[in-house]
């Protein structure tokens, strides 16, 4: 159980200390994932920024998705989707958080591209996994962008998903790190005490912060 993302952040920070040598760059995932991968960051001292991924909301069930899509163009759709949506209806639901996207890399990011990865190991970030689809978006961004080495990096996700995004047949992933695995996981919000939806201002607020702890002192 962790307390916060804060908390969670810090557990998972410690966790990844064996990279730190690496030279790595942390990417967190807006919005539950940044302040997870600002801690991370920070305790690791790497390089910090944001990869913006977006589940693939069903129209009539927004809070479940068929799938989801990297800033890149990165998709990734469930095999089952097309049983209950049709073609139409995917691409219109891709371009609407493509839109989104856009939207958040000029909000969040203030418009800055995401960062050079070829070659470096790079540490993606959330505050948890529920089914998978937005991780494995940003996991093949990353492929994509020709990274070194791709590490996974949540407090918590299912044993299940956790296995899928752990093999090594898909290629996608190096190695998985995840601090807890329930036997009976509902949501990610199950091991946090205090959890909310973040808001924008807040990954704003918290990057601006970011920046200046990182800008060197006159």
């Amino acid at each position: 159980m962790f307390t916060d993302r804060r908390d969670a952040g810090q557990q998972l920070g410690r966790k990844l200390e064996p990279y730190r040598d690496e030279d790595p760059i942390v990417l967190g995932i807006p919005r539950g994932g940044v302040e997870v991968g600002y801690q991370v960051a920070k305790h690791l001292d790497a390089d910090f920024s944001l990869l913006i991924a977006r589940k693939l909301p069903y129209p009539d069930q927004p809070e479940a998705g068929f799938g989801a899509v990297a800033e890149n163009g990165s998709t990734v759709i469930l095999e089952s989707a097309s049983q209950w949506v049709s073609d139409e209806t995917i691409q219109e639901t891709i371009e609407e958080q493509r839109q989104e996207i856009v939207r958040r890399a000029a909000v969040l990011r203030e418009g800055e591209p995401l960062p050079e990865l070829e070659g470096r190991t790079v540490i993606l970030v959330d505050d948890g996994i529920a089914m998978g689809s937005t991780m494995r978006a940003a996991t093949k961004c990353c492929r994509h962008e020709n990274a070194g080495k791709v590490v996974v990096a949540v407090p918590v996700a299912s044993r299940e998903v956790t296995e899928q995004l752990g093999d090594e047949r898909d290629g996608l992933v190096d190695e998985i790190v995840v601090l807890e695995q329930p036997r009976f996981f509902r949501a990610v919000a199950q091991v946090y005490e205090r959890w909310y939806d973040v808001p924008d201002s807040e990954v704003v607020a918290m990057m601006e912060r970011w920046r200046a702890e990182r800008r060197p002192s006159e």
